[in-house]
């Protein structure tokens, strides 16, 4: 058995802001038998030096620095220095609670598992979220097969997950993990935590899913990409991560189960990052997702979020909807195209036609509509995302999808 039980892999770029808190929790854990592997990918500001400077302070951690080749490269950078039995990923912008390792650690101990699965936190604004699996357990190699895998991807919510993409709220097996990181190609720059979460979880023997939260999350404004600039590009990269999914997963899943899966895990990342309403290309409107609504429609839209702000963005360029409010909960200042969030209590329902709850998550989708209704708000004016899979199936097609996901430019 290897001396280091765990390795923490850190891949680091442009965050100084927060590195130091990020290393900080990592070196006060109560499990101290672990190595924090720190992989500077060219990283332009001072997170080069705060590396070093940790390094020569505390022997329990060792930097890499290497010409910046995106976040899959330096993951795999850090797994070729990694001596632990085990290994966790955290992102250098965010930060884990004390017991994080402790946890993690006799989870995956106790029930001899290849991979361990925990809840999180979500900090936003200054307020925090607590997001927990919705089943706790421990599952054999048969279960996740039968179990799991079939509804990893995509529940039948739309577009929920069975097991959620994040590498970093889980601990991974080393010698597994060596099979599956340096296969998923770099190119892979949008869901690059999906591509390894999903191809291990198809090797994985032993899975052990807990509810108890241990990683925070930070969700940054600045993190969050407003508007697509060349649309083309993102299908392709898209197109990489699916046809990537559906090569690794068709040895264990039947085709139907594997296509719908990624079928609609790929037109949820389309419509949020397209703002919903996609246009072909010549500017017209191909595809308009949300229900009821139509040109010129009077629009509240809810969350002020990734989707929210690509809905916002877009409606910018097309001019499709008749925008009246945006609000959110967690409302701050923002503003898009003239729009500023408010909070929830400020609309009036003979204001607007529909509203739009801009969440791909049907727990959340589902808890936000109560809160509407009980505030006044009409039902019927909250609107649903189109799931009709003949028509998810003729976008993926007019985009320019084939068979295996790949974007076909022409």
């Amino acid at each position: 058995m290897s001396s280091v039980e765990i390795s923490v892999l850190v891949p680091i770029y442009g965050i100084e802001k927060y590195l130091a808190d990020c290393i900080e929790s990592l070196l006060d854990q109560s499990f101290t038998n672990f190595e924090l592997i720190l992989v500077d990918d060219g990283s332009p500001d001072n997170c080069p030096k705060i590396c070093d400077d940790y390094a020569a302070r505390d022997a329990r951690v060792k930097v890499v620095h290497k010409e910046n080749g995106g976040l899959l490269s330096a993951r795999k950078a850090g797994l070729q220095n990694a001596n632990g039995k085990y290994v966790a990923f955290v992102d250098g912008d965010d930060w884990v609670d004390k017991y994080y390792l402790d946890v993690l650690y006799k989870l995956a101990e106790a029930n001899t598992s290849d991979l361990v699965v925990t809840g999180h936190f979500r900090e936003f604004n200054g307020k925090i979220e607590t997001i927990k699996p919705k089943t706790a357990g421990s599952y054999n190699e048969s279960q996740i097969q039968s179990e799991i895998l079939p509804k990893a991807i995509y529940t039948g919510d739309f577009c929920e997950h069975g097991i959620s993409t994040y590498v970093w709220n889980k601990l991974f097996r080393k010698e597994l993990l060596n099979k599956i990181l340096y296969d998923v190609p770099n190119d892979i720059i949008m869901g690059e935590d999906a591509a390894i979460t999903y191809a291990y979880l198809s090797i994985a023997k032993k899975l052990t899913i807990s509810r108890i939260p241990l990683y925070y999350y930070r969700q940054r404004h600045d993190s969050i990409v407003k508007s697509i600039e060349n649309p083309k590009m993102e299908y392709y990269r898209l197109g990489l991560l699916m046809n990537f999914l559906k090569t690794r997963l068709t040895a264990v899943l039947d085709d139907d189960n594997l296509n719908t899966q990624i079928k609609y895990y790929l037109y949820s990342q389309i419509l949020v990052r397209s703002g919903g309403v996609i246009q072909d290309e010549s500017g017209g409107i191909l595809f308009n997702p949300f229900l009821k609504t139509g040109k010129d429609s009077k629009i509240v839209v809810y969350s002020s979020g990734s989707f929210g702000q690509h809905i916002l963005s877009t409606n910018v360029k097309t001019k499709f909807f008749e925008i009246v409010k945006w609000i959110d909960v967690d409302f701050h200042q923002l503003s898009i195209g003239g729009n500023f969030v408010g909070p929830i209590s400020a609309i009036k329902n003979e204001a607007f036609d529909y509203l739009i709850i801009a969440s791909n998550n049907p727990q959340f989708y589902q808890s936000i509509k109560t809160e509407l209704e009980l505030m006044g708000i009409d039902r019927e004016k909250i609107v649903k995302v189109n799931t009709n899979e003949e028509e998810i199936q003729k976008l993926l097609g007019d985009l320019g999808f084939d068979e295996n996901f790949i974007f076909q430019e022409n």
